[in-house]
């Protein structure tokens, strides 16, 4: 089947990528993955590169360009390379998207030429100790100070990525109690400038996979965070975290996809390159038959993601669909990753061998952006279940 999805410009977008990938980040990754973070100058390159303003307005610097397929393939190349762009995923995904749909014109103006340069990266922290995915369960307070100018912000977030190297982090916090008829009710969104007195990061978290990718515990303690840095209304955070679910979770989805695409690439290399008992890997039955129902499930995969992906583009993705493609993309790579580890033998054990790395860093797609179990009840939910 002819795959459908991409254009000319995402090709040679591809391309581009391809050579940025082999030239900036294969070389050094080895001593990122020992570091445990992409260093900072890294996102600079990414910014040069165009990475940061593909969709954010021409007036601020981006291309202006309304599509999740350059992500797309992105997310491909990362990948099919068996590497990570650091914690600048978050930067893209998940806090552009808030800058887009909520920040004033004075606020982007401030905000997205940096951003797209990679002069200021930016991070967004929701999950607090102890709260996991029940956000309305936060502690975090924003108090607006008694002359009005300013909110004083106390708490502590964790499991931040990209929160060793933010500039500015967008924060959710309470500014009014939650009501009896709604626990939601209260949250907003501040964006934070990461230098503020009595802002402070913790412990630079040691994680299983996505080794390269900075995650932090975040503490503030009396931080003043100007009024000019409301992000939306008051009080109406809840509401606004929901509406990028959809975007996350495809991302989740479509990421998943291209590991378990990768895998099979790199398993596929193995097998043919590995003798044992004087034949190639690849000639016994088993591994053929094993890359062939992993490359079947890797196709499913494919078209569901592609899927997500247009309805995305057009504005139609709804929550349950966006669940379903995360849940589904997520539970195949999970397999498929398992299986291609297997037919390395030993040497899939081995973080130097591209798959140990990949199977480590897929595990958390099953657990963050909503966990599977989350993802079933959504889905669940929509079938009237």
């Amino acid at each position: 089947m002819r795959r459908t999805v991409f254009n000319e410009d995402h090709e040679a977008f591809r391309e581009t990528l391809r050579a940025f990938i082999e030239a900036e980040v294969v070389p050094v990754y080895d001593e990122w993955f020992a570091a445990g973070q992409a260093p900072r100058d890294f996102y600079y390159k990414l910014g040069e590169l165009g990475i940061f303003g593909i969709s954010v307005p021409e007036e601020f610097g981006g291309a202006g360009l309304d599509t999740h397929k350059f992500e797309a393939v992105l997310y491909e190349e990362t990948a099919r390379a068996g590497v990570q762009f650091g914690g600048s995923g978050v930067h893209v995904l998940l806090a552009l998207p808030y800058i887009k749909m909520l920040a004033t014109d004075e606020q982007k103006k401030r905000y997205l030429p940096k951003f797209v340069t990679g002069e200021e990266m930016w991070a967004i922290a929701m999950t607090e100790p102890g709260t996991g995915s029940d956000l309305a369960g936060m502690k975090t307070t924003a108090r607006l100070s008694e002359d009005g100018t300013h909110y004083v912000l106390n708490g502590a977030k964790t499991f931040i990525t990209g929160g060793v190297h933010a500039d500015k982090v967008i924060v959710c916090a309470r500014t009014a109690a939650p009501t009896a008829e709604d626990r939601r009710h209260g949250i907003s969104l501040f964006a934070v400038d990461t230098k503020s007195e009595g802002y402070s990061i913790g412990r630079k978290l040691d994680k299983l996979g996505l080794r390269t990718s900075d995650t932090a515990e975040l503490a503030f303690v009396d931080v003043k965070v100007p009024v000019e840095d409301l992000l939306g209304e008051e009080n109406k955070g809840f509401s606004y975290l929901g509406h990028n679910l959809a975007s996350e979770r495809w991302g989740i989805a479509f990421g998943a996809y291209a590991q378990a695409k990768a895998a099979v690439r790199f398993a596929k290399s193995y097998v043919q390159e590995r003798t044992v008992f004087g034949k190639p890997v690849a000639h016994f039955q088993n591994t053929k038959f094993e890359l062939a129902a992993c490359q079947a499930e890797v196709d499913a995969a494919e078209a569901v993601a592609d899927r997500a992906l247009e309805a995305l583009d057009a504005g139609e993705l709804t929550p349950a669909e966006a669940a379903s493609a995360k849940l589904f993309c997520t539970e195949v790579a999970h397999r498929v990753i398992d299986r291609c580890l297997q037919l390395h033998g030993g040497y899939g054990y081995m973080n130097e061998y591209p798959i140990a790395r990949l199977y480590a860093d897929n595990r958390v797609n099953r657990i963050y952006g909503g966990t599977s179990e989350i993802m079933k009840t959504i889905i669940a939910k929509d079938m009237g279940l």
